[in-house]
């Protein structure tokens, strides 16, 4: 973790060039967050809350979408604690509890509640789809994989001649696309995923494991 020389380094570029963001290239815990913005003015990010943003902006159908918002609330509740620091001088005596520790707990249940219907309803999203698949029967399937933005898309749309949307930017599909090809008098199913990013969190792993 950075130290507090190289933070006031950080804090001082950051006025001289007007800086406005700040995101750190790991995962940061929510007191990690709390005690570097008592030092540097302005918003922080990390790795994870980076991707998230970016895949809260490319969902576009309910499963993604139900995934993205999963992902969230997964990486939001180790980090409650972290986030209500401020309220610590609050708290009572020994043996009490001031409401600082009382807000995190009902905010605790609200996240986990949230968790166990997102999981449901992606639960059930999940069949729906494997209902679909299983319609389609016996046809071979095939699948691009590889890191996010290196043309996964563009290569569906030459060998499928659709129309599958391609963008030269990050995590343009969230969603697994399948198509009917045929190559050779041989037909197969081709599928587009996620692509794959190095330093991936396991809550996103999760959450997005039916889009591999």
């Amino acid at each position: 973790m950075i130290r507090k020389g190289k933070l006031n380094e950080i804090k001082n570029y950051i006025q001289e060039n007007d800086v406005s963001l700040l995101i750190f290239d790991d995962d940061l815990t929510g007191s990690q967050i709390t005690n570097i913005e008592k030092i540097i003015p302005c918003k922080v990010l990390d790795r994870s809350h980076l991707i998230l943003d970016i895949f809260a902006l490319r969902a576009r159908t309910a499963q993604a979408k139900t995934q993205v918002e999963l992902a969230q609330m997964q990486y939001l509740l180790p980090r409650l604690k972290g986030m209500w620091t401020h309220l610590e001088r609050q708290r009572g005596g020994i043996g009490l509890r001031g409401p600082g520790e009382k807000e995190i707990e009902t905010d605790k249940r609200i996240v986990n509640d949230k968790i166990a219907l997102l999981k449901s309803k992606l639960a059930k999203i999940e069949k729906q789809d494997l209902t679909r698949r299983k319609q389609r029967g016996d046809m071979i399937r095939v699948s691009l994989v590889g890191y996010t933005n290196v043309g996964k898309s563009t290569i569906m749309n030459l060998l499928s001649k659709s129309q599958v949307f391609a963008e030269n930017k990050l995590f343009a599909t969230l969603d697994t696309t399948v198509r009917k090809v045929v190559l050779d008098r041989v037909p197969f199913l081709l599928s587009d995923t996620v692509g794959f990013i190095r330093k991936l969190p396991l809550h996103l792993v999760e959450s997005f494991k039916s889009t591999s």
